[in-house]
């Protein structure tokens, strides 16, 4: 998902701090002179859980709360729904200002707009899985019949139909994390607050719910706020990420533009061990694919072409730019002799592309196995761009710079 300015902003957070301890207004007093956190706790015995955080989520991106422990980005999920009472400020969701909610209103808010998944999966143990997933939808008091069915079509989404008569205990941990989200899922709520949903799990089924989660993201749009303390973790499924530190964010941007573009040294020291070829996609390291060629033009306007900018190949297009393939120079230059007056003879069709999201580290064996430029193309086959062997190295070599697609 591609963030733009454009998008509509689902939750806006404003100035948000949170003090706990009986005394908080002194030590927000002191929090706004500029006090730290440290001096704070040893004057006032206070805790800064938040300080002054400000940040937006836009409808149905997948937004990534992450930090080392103690950072604030639990207590920052847990005042999005209330569980925890900010000390100050603003969480605006869906147009309403839920800090402002008395508990009826904050009760309501949370059984139809947002659904919460723990890390310890949180299911009533005496409970069959369908009634697990339909326990929220029963709070609300909807009959028998209809909430199992909701639950049933949640259950479906998360790849668990024929386990609705299991007891939690007949379950693997990443079966009991897809009850969790099964159950968030069937309330239809259009946000997904995930606390280190997937920290309890063994690494390969916790890979393949990060992979489900996207999916899922995907086919439903859901708004997720997902906290985590792995960073891979947050670069694999984060649209944009939050990193914090002693309750402030430092820096939200997308996984590039943290690891391009680290706001400080702190950010910098964060990231600096991250294999880059994990996170890097086509559409981050391919050049414009300038000049090509229609396939209803002749040999000796490619040469021209090939000769005004001083390469040996031009990639061939339909009207609509859909890729056809590649001439080659000396192909051309025959064609030429030969006085033919079109490209369809030496046209190679048979070489390989990628799609914009294609990670770079897929990318590097196949770049370094062809004869050719990679061309880069959408699901339609629309050429979006090249990649060729110097641009890669450039993208894994550079700490600041320019995108490099022009």
């Amino acid at each position: 998902m591609e963030i733009n300015e454009e998008q509509e902003t689902q939750i806006e957070v404003k100035n948000l701090y949170k003090i706990f301890g009986s005394r908080p207004g002194k030590a927000l007093q002191m929090l706004k002179t500029g006090q730290s956190k440290k001096d704070i706790f040893e004057k006032t015995a206070q805790t800064v859980g938040l300080n002054k955080v400000s940040f937006k989520v836009y409808k149905g991106e997948i937004f990534v709360l992450m930090g080392l422990s103690g950072c604030g980005k639990s207590t920052l999920l847990r005042c999005l729904n209330r569980l925890i009472d900010p000390t100050e400020g603003n969480i605006i969701i869906n147009g309403s200002d839920i800090v402002e909610m008395n508990d009826e209103e904050i009760r309501e808010f949370r059984r139809r707009q947002i659904g919460m998944i723990f890390q310890n999966f949180a299911l009533l143990p005496h409970r069959s899985v369908i009634d697990n997933v339909a326990f929220g939808l029963e709070i609300q008091g909807m009959d028998l019949e209809t909430r199992h069915k909701k639950a049933s079509e949640a259950l479906k989404l998360v790849g668990l139909d024929g386990h609705e008569t299991s007891m939690p205990d007949q379950l693997s941990g990443g079966m009991k994390q897809r009850v969790g989200l099964a159950r968030a899922l069937a309330s239809d709520a259009e946000i997904l607050l995930m606390d280190e949903a997937f920290s309890a799990l063994d690494p390969l089924i916790r890979r393949d719910m990060q992979d489900e989660l996207i999916d899922l993201q995907q086919r439903l749009n859901k708004t997720v706020i997902f906290v985590t303390h792995d960073l891979d973790e947050a670069l694999k499924i984060g649209n944009r990420i939050a990193l914090m530190k002693d309750g402030k964010i430092i820096q939200v941007g997308t996984s590039e533009e943290i690891l391009m573009n680290p706001s400080n040294e702190y950010v910098e020291r964060f990231v600096a061990d991250v294999d880059m070829t994990r996170v890097l996609v086509a559409q981050d390291v391919m050049k414009k694919a300038d000049p090509v060629i229609s396939c209803r033009s002749g040999p000796r306007l490619a040469a021209r072409l090939m000769k005004e900018y001083g390469i040996s190949s031009l990639f061939v297009v339909t009207q609509y730019r859909l890729l056809k393939g590649i001439v080659m120079i000396d192909d051309v230059v025959e064609a030429v002799k030969r006085d033919h007056t079109t490209l369809e003879e030496i046209i190679i069709t048979d070489i390989p592309h990628i799609l914009v999201n294609t990670p770079l580290a897929e990318i590097i064996p196949i770049i370094a196995d062809s004869k050719y430029p990679l061309p880069v193309v959408d699901e339609d086959t629309k050429l979006k761009g090249i990649i060729v062997r110097g641009s890669v190295l450039s993208a894994l070599a550079r700490k600041e710079s320019e995108p490099l697609v022009v």
